[in-house]
């Protein structure tokens, strides 16, 4: 039954689809002013939080922990259910794949260790979640991700950049679908348990699987080009996000799933886009 969702970070990517989803399936939705906004407040009347926050890399061990106590009481003293955006972070670079919701979480790096500690935090506090676990974001316009800021621009020359072994599964999710299914996990939450840890499975696909759909799109070759990582290193000095990148690039080089199986038992009539809708979807500027 549609509610109220009270929207956090509603202009990026997760935010942005979510506001949609809600909005398409009879819900109102609220976006959280940061300026103008108490989240105490605005969480009154919220049946849903969507916490979509999400700030640059480099400052998560600062602002990550404070965001979500915040978030994790508003939802309490409202008895609101938190629709949480997860990722694979947590998982670290030496877990066998399929991840599902009972693979430990062996991150030992300091993104991951700052994504284990937060989703704890809403398990140990009794906070009524909805975990979505999702691999890489594939949007619907540029927003600043792997896809449309590298591995895309080349394809019209006939190249799709890729940042790391094209040879191994790599896991990810087209926000449209993933947003949905939030939605339709958010209308069944009288019958989830308290904490739910939810792996979306998206598409699994390898650097050479994208190359070939992309060829299927457009009709003509497209050849799978290694990216050249050291120009990042040059300008980490001066961009600090970057190192972060080099952090968790290990994803490219790790073979990774997730396990479907319990989002197929909770959402068996759910139907995902085709990768070849995904890809088609997203437009970006060319190099």
């Amino acid at each position: 039954m549609p509610g109220t969702a009270l929207i956090l970070g509603g202009s990026g990517r997760f935010g942005r689809h979510a506001t949609r989803a809600f909005q398409d399936a009879g819900w109102t939705t609220h976006q959280f002013d940061r300026k103008a906004d108490k989240l105490d407040r605005a969480a009154r009347n919220a049946d849903v939080i969507v916490a979509a926050w999400n700030p640059s890399y480099e400052d998560w061990a600062d602002q990550v922990p404070n965001l979500h106590a915040r978030i994790r009481k508003a939802a309490l003293e409202n008895d609101a259910t938190v629709i949480l955006p997860g990722n694979v972070y947590v998982f670290g670079p030496d877990t066998p794949a399929p991840w599902g919701p009972d693979t430990a979480h062996r991150a030992g790096n300091p993104l991951g260790r700052i994504r284990r500690d937060m989703e704890d935090a809403y398990c140990r506090d009794g906070v009524r979640t909805i975990l979505l676990r999702a691999g890489d974001f594939i949007d619907t316009t540029a927003s600043g991700n792997w896809l449309d800021r590298i591995m895309l621009p080349t394809v019209p020359k006939g190249a799709l950049t890729y940042p790391g072994r094209p040879d191994i599964p790599h896991a990810w999710a087209f926000l449209p679908d993933l947003t949905r299914a939030a939605v339709m996990l958010a209308e069944r939450r009288d019958r989830l348990a308290r904490f739910e840890d939810v792996p979306f499975p998206g598409y699994t696909l390898t650097g050479h699987e994208i190359a070939a759909i992309l060829a299927r799109i457009r009709g003509h070759k497209i050849r799978v080009k290694p990216m050249k990582w050291w120009p990042l290193r040059l300008a980490q000095p001066f961009m600090p996000f970057i190192r972060h990148l080099f952090e968790m690039r290990y994803l490219w080089d790790t073979p990774h799933s997730l396990d479907g199986a319990k989002f197929a038992a909770l959402l068996p009539e759910f139907t995902a886009a085709p990768p070849e809708t995904a890809l088609s979807e997203l437009q970006v500027d060319p190099d």
